[in-house]
């Protein structure tokens, strides 16, 4: 998780995944912002939830960001049922926000980072796959934009999920 919030503190500052399809890049800065303090705050995290939550749908960024925050609800959720409940809401939210902007990288990676840390029995990680092949294929055909920090990050955290084939490894190691 520690690895997580290192991303999604490089996110800041950082617009070249905001497209047209999303909120105003000033708006998107400031809800991650927001989320770094979230991830060990259950306050914050329900502030931030509540303030977003009303926007879902309006954009696949803002409703992605819904997801996270789910998902952050889980964590910081001490009953197993609200821990279940969370995680549920957040797969849904990511699904429907991934649905919206499929070709979006920070989508695709927030997902793939939540599903990373959700324990498989669950059955919450079905997507992992189909993520992880949406991102290598970023690479690939180098649609990454100009973060090279960024860049480097993303493709650490994908190699060190060990969720990579050989072949993948090797085109993620080119922009390491």
């Amino acid at each position: 998780m520690r690895y997580f919030i290192l991303i999604i503190t490089l996110f800041i500052g950082c617009s070249f995944f905001v497209k047209a399809d999303t909120a105003p890049a000033t708006e998107i800065i400031e809800i991650k912002k927001a989320v770094i303090k979230a991830v060990e705050s259950s306050r914050i995290t329900d502030s931030l939830y509540n303030k977003l939550h009303s926007q879902k749908g309006d954009n696949a960024m803002i409703t992605a960001y819904v997801g996270l925050l789910e998902a952050l609800k889980a964590k910081h959720a001490w009953n197993p049922y609200y821990k279940m409940k969370y995680v549920a809401m957040a797969n849904s939210t990511m699904k429907e926000a991934v649905e919206a902007s499929s070709q979006n990288m920070e989508i695709r990676f927030m997902r793939f980072s939540i599903q990373h840390y959700t324990p498989a029995f669950l059955g919450y990680s079905k997507n992992l796959d189909e993520d992880r092949k949406a991102l290598v294929s970023h690479y690939r055909n180098k649609t990454l934009g100009n973060d090279t920090m960024l860049i480097k990050s993303i493709a650490k955290f994908i190699i060190d999920s060990k969720r990579c084939t050989p072949a993948e490894v090797s085109v993620l190691k080119k922009f390491m």
